[in-house]
């Protein structure tokens, strides 16, 4: 049975200074650490603003190679507080091969892998499809220092299918770097709502995959009248039996610390056998588009 270990979220607003944005995640790491997390996961693209929310080509000098920069600093900082880091960043692979790509460093400081977003959205004020390139490195676990963990990014929060196919590798602790708000003149009508179903289905992950689930998001206002975002904050931890351990508040910076125990998800697993009962021999159409008529 793998040991206990902690893990840190950080929940911040984010300027549009690209070096503030990352000394405030070096010094949210060193306060996470202070206050006993092991696991230290950065909400979605903390080095920038929101960008997404329009089209525009000069936007693409936001990106980074990996390693780069942020991969150096946050690397660094692990080390010095022995923490293992999950940090998403805008990924230039290369002139005009872009992706939203969540860096692990481990506690030693080492770059241990990526995994890059795979389910890419385009809505209104979320343009990603116009940034991103969809993720080729497949659904990932990752062994640290203190645990083995899972990451996917935002709108991959939305999809069973990759939760399941993460958690089957194992993970004890599926992380989800996220940045998602409201649009202000939908809050009043629906804001409640769109609150809900989003924890609601990161909490049903937990639930059938036997498996602890944190979600980080950031708070503010960001953008001008006509393409501003609120977001929502309220990151959280569900814990394997879908219950919410730890929860931010909706428009406070903050930092959640929470112990993951492995023996808990054993336990509930005992008692909520899905991985056993799951029939296997019939899923195979899972991976078709659509059953129906047309």
């Amino acid at each position: 049975m793998r040991s206990k270990f902690r893990i840190g979220l950080v929940q911040t607003a984010c300027s549009t200074d690209f070096q503030e944005n990352l000394d405030k995640a070096v010094a949210r790491i060193r306060e996470a650490a202070v206050q006993g997390a092991q696991v230290v996961c950065l909400q979605e693209l903390f080095r920038s603003q929101y960008f997404c929310r329009r089209e525009d080509a000069s936007l693409f000098d936001l990106a980074e190679p990996i390693p780069g920069e942020s991969t150096a600093v946050i690397g660094r900082i692990a080390k010095e507080t022995g923490t293992v880091v999950v940090a998403s960043l805008f990924e230039r692979r290369a002139a005009g091969l872009y992706h939203n790509t969540a860096a692990v460093l481990n506690a030693d400081g080492a770059l241990l892998g990526l995994y890059r977003k795979m389910h890419i959205p385009d809505d209104p004020l979320y343009y990603e499809k116009f940034y991103f390139t969809p993720g080729d490195l497949g659904f990932k676990n990752f062994d640290t220092a203190y645990g083995r963990i899972g990451v996917l990014v935002c709108w991959d929060q939305w999809y069973p299918e990759a939760a399941r196919l993460t958690a089957l590798q194992g993970a004890d602790v599926l992380f989800y770097p996220t940045a998602i708000g409201w649009h202000p003149y939908e809050k009043a009508q629906h804001g409640a709502a769109q609150l809900a179903a989003w924890q609601t289905i990161q909490r049903s992950h937990a639930i059938a995959n036997g498996i602890y689930v944190a979600a980080v998001n950031r708070v503010g206002f960001e953008g001008e009248p006509g393409d501003e975002l609120e977001f929502w904050g309220h990151s959280f931890v569900s814990d394997p039996f879908g219950v919410v351990v730890a929860e931010a508040s909706q428009d406070r910076e903050e930092i959640l610390v929470v112990e993951c125990d492995p023996a808990h998800s054993e336990e509930v697993r005992r008692n909520w056998p899905f991985f056993r009962d799951r029939r296997v021999d019939a899923f195979g159409q899972i991976s078709s588009r659509w059953l129906g008529q047309e």
